[in-house]
């Protein structure tokens, strides 16, 4: 079972210090975009046994539309590992609804924080 969140609850549990965002894309879209507060973890290397336990930390996987995310909860549950939510819509639903993120001006390489 995958429990599924929007990103403005996402948003305010991250807020609240209540959970550990965890993004599973490559580095190099974590480079480009990411949500304050997130950790990547890549999907390409994924391993549910490295999270910490389900009884000490509150998961919410996310990506960029809401598919890997998906795809990291059930390599979860295929391990035997209780965690079981993410976020509907990855990042490009989170920037849709205008919410923080942190990105790279092209230009100069330089970060924009977009709060």
């Amino acid at each position: 079972m995958i429990k599924e969140h929007s990103p403005a609850t996402v948003q305010q549990l991250l807020q609240a210090r209540e959970i550990l965002l965890v993004d599973v894309r490559e580095p190099q879209e974590f480079a480009s975009a990411r949500i304050h507060g997130a950790v990547l973890f890549p999907l390409s290397s994924f391993d549910p046994g490295a999270l910490p336990p389900p009884d000490k930390v509150r998961v919410i996987f996310h990506c960029g539309s809401g598919k890997r995310s998906a795809m990291a909860v059930a390599k979860c549950q295929q391990a035997g590992i209780n965690h079981h939510e993410h976020m509907t819509g990855g990042i490009q639903g989170w920037m849709a609804a205008r919410l923080p993120t942190i990105t790279l001006d092209p230009a100069s390489g330089g970060v924009i924080d977009r709060r």
